[in-house]
């Protein structure tokens, strides 16, 4: 009788007889991980019926090997011999449970880390604790600890301090703290991963606008940021700083090489649509090195219009022209908040008189940045709120005083009152463009006409002082945007695109701002701009061109059907191809332009529209996407720098650039739009109310003993 050993040999032999076919050798390579290949001249099996009834088998491959079966993993290069009749599975069954290359072994592993914990909940406006489990996962410990170091610009060494450890102890006792070094290199491994996350992102996304701008900090080295800016397929603005490196000098060709070697970098040295960057000369020069870049690219408009001047900073100029007229009444204002702030028993006093007065404000005195209008402006609407307080103040006073350093006056109050009032509107329209989690592209034409008609009624204001800061200003606003040639036309067109808006807000505003007969003409000007442009969309993006009018047209004609029917049938073949070409796409350039808005979609922004109404403008809707996505103003930039600033402070002046910017575009990249930067000083008032609460004994748990930090504060 025939041994079960000869059997399987046999069906061994009748099965390598008959080799795997190609449909079946690529169902076998299908249950592979995407790694892993089929070896060349193994001779596999694959019984799609197996008799082995064990789960750890579906982890192997079994083939023949010199008449003997075997086994290999499929997620790693072992193998074991798998004869059921000579050899055990025990070693094919550990293997199996413990193979690393095993998705499922990777999270048993990570399962390690993880302990269940009681805890005990508190339900709302009650005192019990509702007690429950939750698995803790140390791992996820460590990385929200990474995550809290970063976004939260803490020093390395936070994780050595005594109060971080016994919280530690208290709230989690089987963390293992680490060192800082190994929190530095952490840091430096989510920084890398998170870049790749945002180099995948950029493959998906279709052009690039930037904004740079360029900071010296405490170690006196010189650092550029530049800050990307984009409109992803789900048409949601994103914000990503890409680089925050040291640069050799702030000359205009050395920050254009930087700035293109930063982008070739991360690949996407032909994506770049705009930069946008403030009005010192050295950038004119960076952008003339840049636009020679994009033209060796697939760029649009030939880079004509890739520089974007700042508009913020453009009403900067003009503002300070203007206030140059009020210096004195400003000068007294700003010296008597300074004798206040500068010493703790003056800011009692004020305190006292303030609440005698009562005068009931949250906000509190603050010094101004000389070279910023704007905290000018925040300086002076504080004061006069306080402006009787002033007045029972003793400020210093006296001859020997230069007349922009005595105490403000009834007239100074006055002349306040009224910059105030007139700063007030320049304020509000900085800070609608200086946004960088919204679009701000679409309103640049709007903000520029709105400021435009404040100057207009200022100019016919009867306080003549008022009057001649108006017409300053004005001087100054014609120095940029008085000539509709000096600004981008990319703007005019982002207007455009606002369904809102479309043509009619456009004729309307240039209209207003330079007559009807100049408005006409150049609101034509910018319709023809906006067709020529589409057109170069068009080539770009549609799938077939406009055929000859001869094409197609053959002469054998079916006379059983009659000579007209094939000649129809032909013209509507050649419409269907017209779908997507020159003809139809201008055409729905102007579909988009006489469209009416129906009610429900008069309270959606731009993005939210062009994400539901986009498919129907196949053409439009990218030319939509990159011009919607153009910052105006350099902030998103600038503020890295107030960052910067925080994390180089005077106690970490030792960190080398390369971790410089691994804490800085990991904590943007990491920071979710809705969490705000926490500002220390909108706090402060918050402390004086917990202070008073505790002096009026309403914390019975507090000594009389209390010191209190009124001259801190």
């Amino acid at each position: 009788m025939e041994s079960s050993q000869s059997k399987r040999s046999a069906s061994f032999s009748e099965q390598t007889s008959q080799p795997l076919s190609e449909k079946d050798m690529e169902e076998l390579q299908s249950t592979l991980p995407p790694d892993k290949k089929l070896k060349a001249g193994r001779e596999y099996i694959w019984n799609r019926k197996s008799k082995r009834k064990a789960e750890y088998w579906k982890y192997y491959l079994e083939y023949v090997e010199n008449g003997k079966l075997r086994a290999e993993c499929k997620f790693c290069p072992k193998t074991f011999a798998a004869d059921g009749n000579l050899n055990g599975s025990k070693n094919v069954k550990n293997h199996a449970e413990s193979c690393l290359g095993n998705p499922i072994n990777i999270e048993k592993e990570k399962g390690k880390e993880k302990q269940t914990k009681l805890y005990f909940d508190q339900e709302h406006e009650s005192s019990e604790l509702k007690c429950g489990s939750r698995i803790i996962n140390l791992n996820d410990v460590r990385e929200a600890l990474i995550h809290m170091i970063i976004v939260d610009e803490l020093p390395f060494k936070h994780v050595e301090k005594s109060g971080f450890r016994h919280f530690v102890q208290v709230a989690c006792p089987q963390f293992h703290i680490p060192s800082r070094v190994t929190i530095a290199r952490d840091c430096l491994k989510l920084y890398y991963s998170e870049k790749e996350k945002l180099r995948e992102m950029f493959k998906t996304c279709q052009r690039i606008s930037v904004t740079t701008d360029t900071w010296t900090s405490i170690q006196r080295i010189n650092y550029m940021c530049l800050t990307a800016h984009f409109i992803d397929n789900d048409w949601k603005l994103n914000k990503k700083i890409i680089n925050f490196c040291p640069i050799s000098s702030h000359k205009g060709e050395a920050i254009g090489k930087a700035v293109e070697a930063c982008l070739e970098y991360w690949g996407i040295d032909d994506k770049l649509f705009t930069v946008t960057v403030d009005n010192a000369s050295s950038n004119d020069v960076a952008c003339a090195h840049l636009s020679r870049m994009v033209r060796r690219t697939r760029c649009i408009n030939d880079g004509k219009n890739l520089h974007v001047r700042c508009i913020a900073h453009i009403i900067n100029l003009i503002v300070w022209d203007g206030i140059r007229e009020h210096g004195v009444c400003i000068d007294r204002v700003r010296n008597a908040v300074k004798y206040v702030k500068n010493s703790p028993a003056r800011i009692l006093r004020f305190k006292d008189l303030v609440q005698k007065a009562n005068i009931d404000s949250k906000s509190s005195l603050s010094f101004d940045v000389p070279t910023r209008w704007n905290s000018t402006y925040i300086m002076l609407e504080t004061a006069l709120k306080f402006r009787r307080v002033f007045s029972g103040l003793s400020l210093p006073d006296g001859e020997d005083l230069n007349d922009n350093e005595r105490p403000p006056e009834p007239e100074d109050w006055e002349k306040v009152e009224r910059l105030v009032l007139f700063l007030g509107g320049f304020y509000l329209l900085t800070k609608r463009i200086s946004g960088s989690h919204y679009v701000t592209a679409n309103k640049g034409l709007g903000e520029i006409a709105s400021m435009y008609d404040m100057l207009n009624n200022w100019e016919q204001s009867e306080d003549l002082n008022f009057q001649a800061m108006a017409i300053a200003m004005k001087k100054k606003f014609d120095k940029y945007w008085g000539d509709v040639d000096k600004m981008n036309k990319f703007i005019y067109v982002a207007l455009l695109l606002d369904p809102h808006s479309k043509m009619v807000i456009v004729e309307l505003t240039l209209t207003d701002m330079h007559g009807p007969e100049k408005g006409t003409k150049l609101a034509n000007d910018v319709k023809e701009f906006a067709y020529s442009l589409f057109e170069e969309y068009r080539k770009m993006y549609a799938t077939s061109n406009i055929p000859d009018c001869g094409d197609n047209m053959s002469m054998d004609i079916d006379n059983s059907k009659g000579v007209g029917s094939d000649y129809v049938r032909k013209l509507k073949e050649r419409a269907k191809r017209l779908k997507g070409t020159s003809g139809y796409a201008i055409s729905e350039l102007d579909r988009y332009l006489n469209d009416q808005l129906g009610p429900e979609e008069e309270e959606q922004d731009a993005l939210t529209w062009w994400g539901k109404n986009g498919q129907r403008y196949v053409i439009l809707n990218r030319m939509a996407r990159d011009i919607l996505a153009i910052p105006l103003s350099t902030v998103a930039s600038e503020s890295a720098f107030s960052t910067g600033g925080r994390t180089l402070d005077p106690f970490r002046s030792s960190l080398t650039p390369k971790m410089v910017q691994a804490l800085l575009c990991t904590q943007d990249w990491l920071r979710a739009k809705e969490v705000p930067i926490v500002d220390v000083e909108e706090n402060l008032k918050e402390l004086e109310e917990i202070e008073k609460e505790v002096q009026r004994g309403e914390s019975n748990d507090v000594d009389d003993e209390v010191v209190f930090v009124d001259s801190l504060v």
